[in-house]
């Protein structure tokens, strides 16, 4: 009410006074005149869409009453006004008789601006519009016009002017061809006008619904009718044709000002004029989408206009940047010819009363003080003062009895107009920005502008401005208002959640198309292996042979490389799409370093990095192929080939995005080292420690996989049941080494943990053993030298088969345990060869005399490094906190005796050299004993037991040949070796 009622009066006194209207003239009066008169009628729409807004005033004035104990004063007046304004634009059409005169002349001065702005592509192109580099002589000139701020002003904003303002002063249309023609011009230009935000309002139904009570208004009808006709036939296409063009011209002004910033001087009307054009065709674009009468829906379906955004938004990008530039510039400009041609107009004014005189002064000394340094200095330019002085001019000069009258003098108020955009230059380009170029209003079209970012991921010559959908969300606080701070948040949260939304999609969409390219190129290494050459081979040895094998006609199997073979440079691969795909999308995630929405800074490249972190670690654990029903693992020379592939592959991602890819390696790789993932998830870690326990170490221990010295691998045994992988292909030394780069040296010091987590529990079992045996073992310890008794309390062992099987077991652990232990010791001498030598040399050198404490740190960095240790730390560590254990054959018992006793003697403090000796006395008694027996029970396998003993002496690091010797004969070793040898040969034939 309050509103309606300033805005009657301001109006009236306005006709009172008989206010001259020129938007060429007098702009800012004028502008904001027209701008008025919209707003109110707008806002009289509006409250009529409102569809409970009786009821809404009926509780209030309610609530009132309940609160003051009365109604308010006013509620019968606004009561009337709602019932007056149920059909808002034929009551204001009443209402505007008296302020037709002011109206239609504000309206009719746009005749020298609308037509011209309102040109069709081709008239544009013709004249070469916003072109550069069309007159390469004149591109220092400065952009001038009579009507600076008419030529960015929003032909949105007059065909609202012209729509409504001619609804309300209807008369005009019938006695003024020129009112007649803006009139008809508007209305075929668009179908709907936008009230507020997403609110429209239909023009043509709208209008021939007011009209057509009117009496001999038949023929406004039916132009009305015409305009509606071409409006749908034709305005699609003419706005889509205009969007093309500005495509090229935009991307144009932004290609030349990049390279010569300075040219943002002389030609800043032509940036704003860009991005008032383009963002107008956006807006129209957006309204009409949903509520034009399609004739032909691709006019209003665009694909490609996310690329006239972006040069929207690089457009902007460059006059944030060299704004110091722009300020230079047009500091001099004002100083140094603005302020002299305005002091030279005011000194030939006929007349010039004091008030205006001295405003005009002011103007005049206000530009001539500006100088360089100021801009050098950083100084704060502030002429907002000035501009609310001229509007104030404008007002005092365009009333009908003013002594110096606006109407009079054009040439002033044209000349002021340039000096006010020269001003803006300086002091306003962000609000100039915002001004020409704010897209808002796609907070409110959040379908559609998912639409449009959804189109233009689809479409690969387009996702290179994907980037432009996040910038935009950076207009979004620009449409809040203080009258309403309370949707701040709800526009805040809206901005971030579709920010946030459009950089996690143009990041899923690089990483899979990276992660198409990746599968490509291990699709393309897995080829290289050796597991495929073997037909190669066989057809070369075939041919050699001249046997014919296979059907004719066979078609020959394509050797690796061949998709490198180009014909013609018109051959496209899916890698070659894939790739150019890639590179244009990565093109928009690189544009900006990172973005601020609402105060909270995005970083799209991180956005990159977390996805390829996620894919990288699920596509590693993926190639595993681990299949816990049938147990079945890649070999780790192939899930190496393809990591190293999916490596150089990301590898090439820093060629296009600058993001740190090692990150992303260390990271990922750093994980799959440890048993869980940052997430909880398993790893091949993990999945490959399990298998070589649970599945290949479980077999030995079956007697279906025999581990073999001389190959340094495990080997299948011929079994009824065949096993469903060669052991050989998983444990021999290059598998091991490929198993030693892909877990680490973390990876594999978890390995060995596990391995002796199963030791630590054959070793808990054989405690028992040695507890129920415990009085025969230490009758036995002290009657060694007494063969009769020895042999009687032999007898009175228990489980002693038991005791052999887990010590075949730990020995079977160990040997696997010393092959990835070799492996590792390999892999990082290749990588590290510097520290590996420092740490041998270190721990060759430690003192017999150290301290246990020290040795064993000494003992630990070594074994980590892979190197073999006197005593075994990782044992150490799982015999003393006694944990758990697993399985394998005989000839591991030496190295199972060695290591146990190490560790054990370790952890109870006792000197290890001299338990083995005891250990080797009493051995070789019993052995020796065993060849004076004549029972053939006793002394099976004699010969065999002979070697294990020798076995164990050269394993232990403790005791010597020359020990042995001095206990045990020579002689009845080399008898046995012979003996086994031949019983080996007759075995196998």
């Amino acid at each position: 009410m309050e509103f309606k009622d300033h805005v009657c009066e301001l109006l009236n006194t306005i006709d009172v006074c008989q206010v001259f209207f020129d938007i060429t003239v007098n702009f800012d009066l004028t502008k904001n005149y027209l701008d008025l008169i919209i707003t109110y009628t707008t806002l009289m729409i509006l409250l009529s869409r409102i569809e409970e807004r009786k009821a809404i005033i009926g509780l209030y004035n309610y609530a009132h009453e309940m609160t003051h104990g009365a109604s308010d004063r006013e509620y019968p007046r606004l009561g009337q006004m709602i019932v007056d304004y149920e059909n808002p634009l034929k009551k204001m059409m009443e209402e505007f008789v008296p302020h037709s005169k002011s109206l239609s002349d504000a309206l009719i001065s746009l005749q020298m601006v609308y037509p011209r702005r309102n040109l069709s592509a081709d008239q544009w192109r013709n004249a070469q519009l916003l072109s550069l580099i069309s007159a390469p002589s004149t591109m220092l000139n400065p952009a001038q016009s009579d009507t600076m701020p008419c030529e960015y002003l929003s032909l949105d904003a007059m065909e609202k002017w012209i729509i409504f303002g001619f609804i309300l002063c209807h008369g005009i249309l019938n006695s003024d061809a020129t009112a007649l023609n803006l009139w008809k011009l508007a209305l075929q230009s668009s179908s709907c006008l936008a009230l507020f935000r997403d609110e429209v309002f239909h023009i043509h139904k709208a209008a021939e619904d007011l009209f057509v009570n009117i009496r001999g208004y038949n023929k406004r009808i039916n132009d009305i009718r015409e305009c509606k006709e071409a409006a749908v036939s034709h305005a699609g296409s003419m706005h889509r044709e205009r969007r093309k063009f500005l495509r090229s011209a935009l991307k144009e002004l932004a290609t030349v000002l990049s390279d010569q910033p300075g040219l943002l001087g002389p030609k800043a009307l032509f940036v704003f004029m860009a991005l008032s054009f383009a963002r107008d065709e956006i807006i129209w674009l957006l309204r009409h989408a949903d509520n034009m009468p399609k004739k032909s829906a691709d006019d209003f379906i665009d694909k490609h206009i996310a690329e006239l955004i972006f040069y929207m938004e690089e457009l902007r990008a460059h006059v944030r940047k060299y704004g110091p530039v722009m300020q230079r510039y047009y500091v001099q400009y004002l100083s140094g010819f603005d302020a002299v041609v305005l002091n030279e107009l005011v000194q030939n004014l006929s007349v010039c009363p004091e008030d205006e005189s001295i405003i005009m002064s002011s103007f005049v000394n206000t530009m001539t003080s500006l100088s360089v340094k100021q801009v050098e200095d950083g100084e704060v330019f502030d002429f907002r003062g000035m501009r609310l002085d001229w509007f104030r001019l404008q007002a005092y000069t365009s009333v009908s009895k003013a002594s110096l009258g606006l109407a009079d003098h054009r040439e002033l108020g044209k000349m002021m107009n340039t000096i006010i955009f020269h001003t803006k230059m300086v002091d306003s380009l962000v609000e100039m920005l915002v001004e020409t170029s704010d897209l808002s209003i796609f907070c409110f079209y959040s379908r559609a502008f998912e639409k449009m970012f959804q189109q233009c991921l689809e479409l690969p010559s387009q996702s290179r401005y994907s980037i432009a959908f996040p910038l935009l969300c950076t207009h979004f606080m620009s449409c809040t208002h203080e009258l309403c701070p309370e949707e701040r948040h709800h526009i805040g949260d809206r901005s971030l959640s579709l920010c946030n939304m459009f950089l996690d999609e143009m990041a899923k969409q690089a990483r899979n198309l990276i992660t198409d390219i990746c599968t490509e190129q291990c699709t393309l290494s897995d080829q290289l292996l050796p597991k495929h050459c073997a037909k190669t081979i066989s057809q070369a040895v075939n041919k050699k042979s001249k046997k014919q094998t296979g059907k004719k006609g066979e078609p020959e199997r394509e050797k690796p490389g061949v998709e490198s073979m180009r014909k013609n440079r018109l051959v496209v691969t899916n890698l070659d799409k894939l790739h150019t795909a890639l590179s244009e999308l990565c093109f928009s995630i690189n544009y900006v370093p990172n973005m601020v929405v609402w105060e909270h800074t995005f970083t799209p490249r991180e956005y990159l990095t977390s996805h390829l972190e996620i894919r990288f670690t699920k596509s590693i654990v993926g190639m595993t192929m681990y299949n816990q029903a049938t147990q079945e693992i890649a070999k780790p020379s192939e899930l190496l080939t393809s990591v190293r592939a999916y490596m150089t592959v990301l590898q090439s991602i820093e060629n296009y995005v600058q993001i740190d890819i090692t990150r992303v390696f260390n990271n990922v790789l750093l994980q799959q080292t440890q048993h869980l993932d940052s997430h909880g998830e398993p790893t091949i870690t993990s999945l490959y420690t399990n298998w070589y326990l649970e599945t290949l170490l479980r077999q030995v221990s079956n007697g279906h996989i025999a581990y073999f010295p001389a190959m340094k691998a495990f080997v299948n045994l011929p079994t009824e049941n065949e096993l469903t992988f060669n052991a050989e292909e998983y444990s021999d030394i290059s598998e091991m080494r490929a198993l030693s780069e892909l877990l680490g040296p973390y990876g594999m010091k978890f390995l060995s943990e596990s391995l002796m987590w199963h030791i630590s529990s054959q070793v808990a079992e054989l405690k028992k053993l040695v507890v129920e045996n415990v009085e025969v073992l230490t009758q036995m310890r002290t009657s060694f030298d007494k063969p009769d008794q020895m042999a009687a309390l032999f007898k009175r062992l228990s489980s002693v088969d038991s005791v052999l099987k887990r010590m075949t077991i730990i020995g079977v652990i160990l040997s696997f345990r010393s092959l990835a232990q070799e492996a590792l010791r390999d892999v990082l001498s290749y990588h590290i060869p510097f520290l590996v030598s420092s740490i041998e040399d270190f721990k060759d050198h430690i003192p017999r005399e150290t301290d246990m404490k020290v040795a064993m740190n000494v003992y630990e960095l070594s074994s980590a490094a892979g190197l073999p240790c006197e005593i075994d730390p990782a044992l150490v560590v799982a015999l003393s906190s006694q944990k758990s254990g697993h399985c394998n054959n005989i000839h591991c018992l030496a190295k199972a005796i060695n290591q146990i006793a190490a560790a054990l003697f370790t952890i109870h403090k006792g000197s290890i050299e001299d338990r083995l000796k005891e250990f080797l006395a009493l051995a070789s008694s019993s052995l020796l004993k065993i060849g004076q027996e004549t029972d053939k029970t006793t002394t099976r396998n004699r010969e065999s037991v002979y070697l294990l003993l020798d076995m164990i002496v050269q394993e232990s690091p403790f005791l010597t040949m020359d020990l042995l010797e001095s206990c045990f004969p020579y002689v009845l070793l080399r008898n046995a070796y012979h003996a086994v040898y031949k019983q080996s040969v007759t075995s196998s034939a």
